[in-house]
Parts: structure tokens; sequence; C-alpha cells
């Protein structure tokens, strides 16, 4: 296909995605697979054949992977890179799969402000393209924040990545809406109400000495009341978490910043979400959509593993 310069995934545990990108990192076509947890070790077919419509025998595609591919799950285990980490560090730890033409993104590990160790993989890769897309984030201290499953909340130096703290605020969500109590019905809505989610950020910041567990029976209180629908209590739910989240976070990872910006990248929704919450903090946000992240970033480590090739 004209214009086509290499191939960017980012293959996590659920979900493979695939992108066929031109030389800028535009996107030209897409494909989507199984997660690494469902791939049964066929990774490099799973690959050849998604991605055979874009190769040529004369002059096979370079492809450059991120996420749990890299894992102990994964096609091959590309070790954690140790914090603090340049953006060039991390191109330069990618592991060379299929003579050359694979290449995987690290991981980063740190040991955390509770002297405790702390991973990422996946989102090191969002970080590198919202450096590239962000040029504030280059310059000073900086705080980034990458909300989900288990949320990552980032310190930046000069562009470097100097520690990071995980916060399974996602994870703790999903395991009280659907294996727990607390919400009538015993099971997950899909629906979140979203004046309940700003009344649970509001409650918990009228108490911030409160811990939340003392905080989280009102999801089933509230209900039994009469106050809360399913609804309403889950999204009541959602922002007791967030909110503790954010003030954990901030507790321990502003001094000293360069601004009092946050920087969120990930879903829409989610960055919503924390907006809010550290919008009622006083701290203003800048939003990166995390799936251009993803792919700005496997751009970058294409750009610097080409460069590398070349000379």
């Amino acid at each position: 296909m004209g214009g086509a310069s290499f191939i960017a995934g980012d293959w996590g545990t659920s979900n493979l995605r695939l992108s066929l990108c031109d030389a800028q990192g535009t996107v030209l076509d897409g494909r989507t697979g199984p997660g690494a947890a469902d791939s049964g070790g066929r990774f490099a077919d799973i690959l050849q054949s998604l991605t055979a419509p874009w190769q040529t025998s004369e002059s096979p595609l370079p492809t450059v992977l991120c996420g749990m591919v890299g894992s102990n799950i994964g096609w091959t285990e590309a070790p954690y890179v140790a914090c603090p980490v340049l953006p060039e560090d991390v191109a330069d730890a990618c592991v060379a799969m299929c003579g050359g033409r694979v290449h995987i993104v690290p991981g980063l590990s740190c040991s955390n402000r509770f002297n405790a160790p702390d991973f990422l993989r996946g989102e090191e890769t969002q970080i590198l393209g919202a450096l590239h897309l962000v040029e504030a984030l280059r310059r000073e201290r900086r705080l980034l924040c990458l909300p989900g499953t288990h949320t990552k909340w980032v310190v930046l130096q000069d562009g470097a990545v100097r520690e990071f703290l995980t916060a399974p605020t996602g994870e703790l969500f999903a395991l009280l809406c659907e294996h727990g109590v607390l919400l009538r019905g015993n099971g997950r809505t899909s629906e979140h109400d979203a004046d309940a989610f700003l009344k649970g950020l509001a409650h918990f910041n009228q108490f911030p000495q409160a811990e939340l567990l003392h905080r989280l029976f009102e999801c089933r209180s509230r209900q039994l009341s009469g106050e809360f629908s399913l609804a309403e209590a889950t999204g009541y739910l959602s922002g007791l978490l967030v909110a503790s989240d954010v003030q954990g976070a901030l507790s321990a990872l502003t001094e000293p910043l360069a601004a009092r910006s946050v920087y969120l990248i990930g879903a829409p929704e989610l960055t919503r979400r924390y907006a809010a919450a550290l919008g009622s903090h006083g701290r203003d946000t800048c939003a990166v959509d995390g799936s251009a992240a993803s792919l700005a970033g496997l751009a970058q480590v294409h750009r610097r593993l080409s460069r590398q090739a070349a000379a």
C-alpha cells in the first residue's frame, strides 16, 4: 500500500489494536484481534494473519508493539526499565523479534513514595506520545494521571520519567460492582449517574479526614433509605473512589511542581471524571486522548529504531 511505513500495535490483556501508519504516524488502516490472555501462545501467527494484507514479500513493514505482549503472559518478556528514564532509553530497550522486523516496547519500574516496588506496562508508550504531543511536558516538573483499571500517577522532570504511583481504582470499582453487596441487585449497572458521581466527590471532600473504608457502605445505605437508585449508587461509588485516588495522589506527589496543572491521558469519559475531581482541589487539567498518545508513542519509537538502523 502506497505511503505505508510501519505497523503500530497496542496488544493489551483483552484486545489487540493494529494500525497501518505512514512515516508521520498517520493511520491508513486498522485491524483488531484477541488480547494477550486469549492468544494462546500464537502471537506470531495472529500478527502475521492480521497484517498479511499490508505486507509485501519484497519489503516487509517493521512492526512496533506495546502492552501486555511484552509481559509474562505475552509473546516474550520485555524487561522493565528502571526509573528515572528518558524517552530514548525506552526505545533503546525494545526487544527485537522475528529477525528484527518486530520490536516490543518494555515497561517501567520504580520504587514509589511508599518504598514499594511499582510497575507499569503499556502506559510508557502513552507517556512517550504525550511528550511528543504536549511540548510543556518536556520542561520542568510535571504531574501526569493515566486513569484506568490501574490508574498511574507519573512525575516527569524535564521530560524524564522520575517516578510513578499506581492505584487500582478501576479494578476496585469493578470488584465492588460485580462481586459485592454494596450495590443492590448484586450486578454492575451500565448506567453511572453523573450527578451522583459529583455528589460522591463533594461528600468525600466534605470529610477529607475520613478513611475510604468508612464511606463505602453509604453506597448501600443511601439505597436502603430510598435516596439513591442503583444507577445513582453506582455513580456515587465511582465518585468516592476517584476522590480518594485524587486526594491521595495530590498529597503524595505534588511537591514541587512547575504549575498547578495535571495532565490527563486516557479515554475521554475517564479523563472527564478525573478532571472534575482535580478541579475540586483547584487543579487545572489538560486532557490527551489515550489512543492518540499510544499511537504517537509507537511512532516515536519507530523513528528512533529507524535512525539507529540507518546509522
